[in-house]
């Protein structure tokens, strides 16, 4: 049976542990932000617009338009971005519109910083509307040691018990 100090003694690791994994995370990313795209046609414009969200990115992205028919066409005439700064004024919600968009064809919104890309491609049909998002990590650094936090999180959570017990 362990005794009182050993379950401090490893309760105290476990923690130390878990805090420089954090720190690990905090300097693999910096203090960075990114979030999903969600692409939607936009029914209260005059004209076929598509409308792309995402609600925290920090630092503040550019963001592309491309089309799969229009493949090289330049949309930056044909839209507007804006980035609204969140309530906890560190991150921020980018809102982007594209207009003069047209049917059969699937229109991608790229937002991209040092850290990650997203991607949200939306294809307008007469019948019906197709989305679709991913989400690229681009700092191998930041991945590097996000994957490696989880791997010790994961390998020393089984020896707590029995670190515990001797």
């Amino acid at each position: 049976m362990a005794s009182l100090g050993q379950i401090l003694f490893w309760s105290i690791i476990s923690i130390i542990i878990i805090l420089a994994g954090a720190i690990a995370l905090i300097i693999g990313f910096g203090i960075s932000a990114f979030s999903m795209p969600e692409v939607n046609v936009d029914y209260n414009a005059s004209s076929e617009t598509l409308r792309c969200e995402a609600p925290r990115w920090f630092p503040q992205p550019t963001v592309v338009w491309a089309s799969q028919i229009d493949q090289g066409a330049n949309f930056s005439e044909v839209s507007n971005t804006s980035f609204e700064l969140n309530s906890e004024n560190v991150t921020m919600k980018v809102v982007s519109v594209l207009y003069n968009a047209t049917i059969n064809n699937t229109y991608s919104c790229m937002i991209e910083n040092d850290i990650a890309k997203a991607t949200g491609d939306i294809k307008v049909t007469e019948s019906e509307i197709k989305r679709r998002s991913h989400l690229q990590l681009l700092n191998s650094k930041a991945s590097l040691c996000v994957s490696s936090f989880f791997a010790i999180s994961w390998a020393l959570l089984p020896l707590s018990p029995y670190l515990m017990l001797k």
